[in-house]
């Protein structure tokens, strides 16, 4: 019985070295997508926002949001955003008729995404002119 109560012991404390340690981001959408569903053109600004939040035990910093065509970045949290303080990114897609299939990537000090990067998608649909 002490054999198995040293080990679990030390299962637990080594697991504890492989924690990751550092900024992590965290987003409210769902699967990191915002769904604009079907929309029409003339009722609609185009304009979401991603929001997130650092769950990790260091501060967050963008370094750069890249977008593709037809989507824009309005704004970002600019500031480092502290552990468990919340950010966001506003975007605008230009609202061309048709399927909406969009990628937005986020470049930060997150440990949680590899080499920071983690993509956002929108997707949906806008019909009229």
């Amino acid at each position: 019985m002490k054999k198995i109560i040293t080990l679990i012991a030390i299962l637990l404390v080594s697991s504890v070295g492989f924690a990751q340690s550092g900024a992590k981001i965290d987003f409210s959408a769902k699967d990191n997508t915002i769904d604009y569903g079907r929309i029409a053109k003339s009722n609609d600004n185009g304009i979401r926002v991603f929001e997130f939040t650092n769950t990790g035990n260091a501060p967050l910093i963008i370094s750069s949001i890249q977008s593709t065509a037809n989507c824009t970045i309005l704004s970002s949290t600019k500031d480092p955003i502290l552990p468990g303080k919340k950010g966001k990114i506003e975007i605008k897609y230009n609202m061309t008729a048709g399927p909406i299939r969009k990628t937005i990537t986020v470049e930060s000090n997150a440990v949680n995404y590899e080499e920071g990067r983690v993509a956002l998608k929108i997707k949906g649909e806008v019909i009229g002119n």
